[in-house]
């Protein structure tokens, strides 16, 4: 590749590292900053810091991958996450970021699920945190799987040396600036991913005449719109619009909203945060459609079509913007591995550390703890990335359905019934987790085959543990009167932030 390229890439990795370092000055001298950046983050950091946590590598391989492959039934699963997405801002995130502060400047996923019931040391508190720790290390393996492959597919070199490469990078700014460090970079991911995912399809297009003369090249691999679209069975599209469900349970995309400034600055964010969504899946779907087109219009050979990305940046674009493009990605990845990392310190040092640990810590303490946390689980998930073809890539891709299924239900119901119960908690958390992992690996089926082939997982994992948090809260006895007091209090803070 053009060294021009690498110095795009260059430019990219240092302003990265130039705002971990800013953000070491700005926001890290006690833990809530550490964590959450103070709760001081702005509408406009909260909502491309969610959407490029959100997306990953996704958004600009496997998506456009997926329709290169199936077509326009891709178009239910982009559908189902902009539901999902902008539900989660609605009924999620105001409650969320008062019922957070409110219940004793909760800082973690975790340690709210822990106060909701009046109680900062209950057990619920330890296994949410297991879960997040075991999830998200395996999730940032891959993600640094996938940073290796791209320095070795788009640049040439060694797997290994872009697996080092992008964890140093990320944890880098991770480690010295915490929450504020990855917000801000995601802010800045965000706007090259919109950038890179509008620029991309636009220039491929004009390698055509008209709309009709590319989606007939493209009716040459994939069915026509209308038999696309009249081809989806029932559960298929459930399936697909299942996929968000999934929102109000990852704990690295519900985090931005209790970091955000105000509840008032939660529409702002909202606007924002969907309308960038909207614009960057329409042009990650168009980067697969008028891949197809051009591939069948220059008879192009591809191996592998979530490279189609990729393929277009090498090929139409002078390597200086070929190398933004090329950004464009690692941006996409790192945004996702550095929010999980952070997460998942999180959840080691406050939500296990210290609730474990005899001794009183005091915030210098907590901040270094954190810091390690953040190391601890970068130097293990790159263990683990070292093998690229580990099982646990297979884990990792149904995580958004273990956590939706896991965490989900529990967030609606700790924000919306008022007797919820410490027992029904934890009983939603396990049977979700549960559900998802046998729906996916039993091989219960005539032909051996597990019940994820008939029906997403993250379908039967939700509604089971709705049902159990439900109907464990109705048998278990009522909740005691400092939680109903907290839920309440919480509700009368919300009113009046509106």
């Amino acid at each position: 590749m053009n060294y021009l390229a690498y110095i795009s890439l260059a430019v990219y990795f240092i302003a990265m590292l130039a705002i971990g370092l800013f953000a070491y000055k700005k926001s890290t001298s006690d833990v809530s900053g550490y964590i959450l950046g103070g709760r001081k983050v702005s509408p406009q950091v909260t909502a491309l810091s969610a959407g490029a946590s959100d997306m990953s590598g996704w958004m600009l391989m496997g998506l456009p991958g997926a329709m290169f492959l199936v077509g326009f039934e891709t178009i239910y699963i982009a559908l189902g996450l902009l539901i999902g997405a902008l539900i989660n801002y609605l009924i999620v995130a105001p409650k969320l970021r008062v019922y957070t502060e409110v219940a004793d400047n909760a800082l973690t996923i975790p340690e709210f699920f822990a106060k909701r019931f009046g109680n900062a040391n209950s057990s619920i508190r330890i296994i949410a945190a297991a879960i997040i720790v075991i999830f998200f290390t395996l999730y940032t393996s891959a993600g640094l799987v996938a940073g290796g492959k791209l320095f070795e597919s788009a640049f040439g070199l060694n797997y290994d040396l872009g697996l080092v490469v992008t964890l140093a990078v990320v944890v880098s700014y991770t480690l010295l600036g915490g929450f504020l460090a990855v917000s801000l970079t995601d802010f800045v991911q965000g706007c090259i991913m919109f950038i890179a995912l509008v620029l991309v399809p636009v220039v491929a297009y004009q390698e055509f005449t008209s709309a009709d003369t590319m989606l007939n090249f493209a009716y040459q691999s994939i069915p026509h719109f209308t038999d696309a679209m009249q081809n989806v069975t029932m559960l298929g599209l459930i399936s697909s619009l299942s996929w968000g469900l999934g929102y109000f349970g990852q704990p690295h995309i519900i985090v931005r909203f209790m970091a955000i400034r105000s509840v008032a600055d939660i529409k702002t964010a909202r606007h924002i945060g969907m309308g960038w969504m909207t614009v960057t899946i329409v042009g990650a779907l168009a980067t697969g459609l008028v891949g197809i087109a051009y591939a069948n219009k220059f008879g192009m050979k591809l191996t592998d079509p979530e490279t189609i990305f990729i393929v277009f940046s090498e090929l139409l674009f002078h390597p200086i913007i070929s190398g933004f493009l090329l950004a464009a990605i690692l941006a996409a990845i790192m945004s996702t591995i550095s929010s999980q990392l952070l997460v998942s310190s999180s959840s080691l040092t406050e939500d296990i550390y210290r609730v474990m640990s005899k001794k009183e810590s005091t915030e210098k303490d907590m901040v270094k703890m954190g810091r390690f946390g953040v190391a601890g689980v970068a130097i293990v998930a790159s263990l683990l990335a070292l093998d690229r073809s580990s099982s646990v890539l297979s884990l990792v891709s149904n995580a958004w359905a273990g956590f939706g299924a896991a965490f989900g239900p529990l967030v609606l119901f700790s924000l919306y019934k008022a007797n919820l119960t410490h027992k029904a908690a934890i009983a939603g958390i396990v049977s979700g987790a549960a559900t998802v992992l046998f729906w996916i690996y039993a091989p219960v089926l005539a032909d051996g085959k597990a019940l994820t082939t008939v029906v997403y997982e993250m379908i039967p994992g939700f509604a089971v543990s709705s049902v159990v948090i439900w109907v464990v809260s109705l048998l278990d006895t009522d909740p005691c009167a400092k939680t109903t007091k907290l839920f309440h209090k919480a509700g009368r803070v919300l009113a009046e932030d509106r």
